[in-house]
């Protein structure tokens, strides 16, 4: 089983590693105790040329401690004015199902893991080459378990 695992790993590693669209692309990791309700995912980028467009994914990692099917989340997207102030350009409420009605969750997963990609933008265009996008979790309890990790990806319109 372990071979398994161990070769289904490095042939993930070599698909991501074909792909060169991608400009940007982090996991923050969660707190084992949990997400607190005030925490916020802070990421910051560099875009190199502000005439293309772009494709913006959230990647939300859970457990299957995961007690809900869905999960709501707050996004705000910023770009740098002048020198270190950030500008807000947008801000949204996004909801995202992890599990069916069943209980079956729908990313991608091994064993009590899963991995759920989340297109938030498309065709985004930036006006800026400094930007900033700030995720906090939405939903109704002050400790979020079973969110082990949030990812952001942006990759070039081809």
């Amino acid at each position: 089983m372990r071979k398994y695992f161990i070769i289904t790993i490095i042939i993930l590693i070599c698909i991501a590693g074909c792909t060169n669209s991608d400009v940007f692309f982090k996991y923050k990791k969660i707190r084992s105790s949990g997400w607190d309700k005030d925490s916020t995912l802070v990421f910051d980028f560099v875009i190199a040329d502000t005439s293309l467009t772009y494709n913006v994914y959230v990647n939300i990692r859970n457990t299957s401690e995961y007690p809900y099917q869905n999960f709501w989340f707050f996004i705000k997207k910023s770009t740098a004015k002048r020198g270190n102030t950030f500008a807000v350009f947008a801000t949204d409420t996004i909801e995202c199902y992890l599990a069916d009605g069943r209980g079956k969750w729908l990313g991608n997963g091994i064993g009590a893991a899963y991995e759920m990609p989340l297109l938030i933008e498309q065709g985004a265009v930036f006006d800026s080459n400094t930007c900033r996008y700030e995720i906090v979790q939405g939903m109704r309890c002050d400790i979020l378990r079973g969110i082990s990790d949030i990812g952001l990806r942006v990759e070039k319109i081809e």
